[in-house]
């Protein structure tokens, strides 16, 4: 990445702590302009991916080191948020990335369904080995329908309030 993330957060791949993840993430994106369905699919292939780390990465070790980190995605001349990049990084056990793939779908049973879950949620999902070691997901959702974030929302309406106020 060529800029420094707005939000980076380093935990534990301890699944105590997934819920707080899944609400930091949910947050950002609201505030980012994405409606509550999308920030709650945001957050669900957020915390697939850290599932899957977790389970597979590092077989359910709950002392190795992710970190995730945020950023907006910016329309051009950087006007508003129009998206959100979340990188999420570990150190656990590396895999070619052109293997990750989740179990055929045909397959019913439980479990199994988050790589199909993040790539069906996100516009983009890259999966690249980092070094020395770990790995890196690279996610990318960008607004479909974008809301104005409720607080700039009340100030806008405030303004608009004051300068159009008739003088008594």
């Amino acid at each position: 990445m060529r800029d420094r993330p707005h939000i980076r957060v380093e935990l534990l791949s301890n699944p105590v702590y997934l819920c707080g993840a899944r609400e930091l993430v949910a947050s950002v994106s609201k505030r980012l302009g994405f409606d509550d369905l999308d920030c709650s699919k945001i957050a669900l292939a957020v915390d697939e991916a850290l599932c899957n780390i977790i389970r597979h990465g590092y077989q359910r070790r709950t002392d190795g080191q992710i970190w995730i980190s945020i950023w907006p995605l910016e329309e051009e001349g950087g006007a508003r948020a129009c998206g959100i990049r979340i990188v999420i990084e570990d150190e656990a056990k590396q895999i070619d990335p052109e293997q990750v793939r989740g179990r055929e779908l045909s397959d019913i049973r439980p479990g199994g369904l988050g790589v199909h879950i993040i790539r069906e949620v996100m516009d983009e999902a890259v999966y690249e080995q980092r070094q020395p070691r770990g790995m890196r997901l690279t996610l990318v959702k960008r607004c479909q329908n974008v809301e104005t974030p409720s607080r700039l929302a009340q100030a806008t309406a405030a303004a608009s309030l004051k300068r159009h106020k008739s003088p008594r």
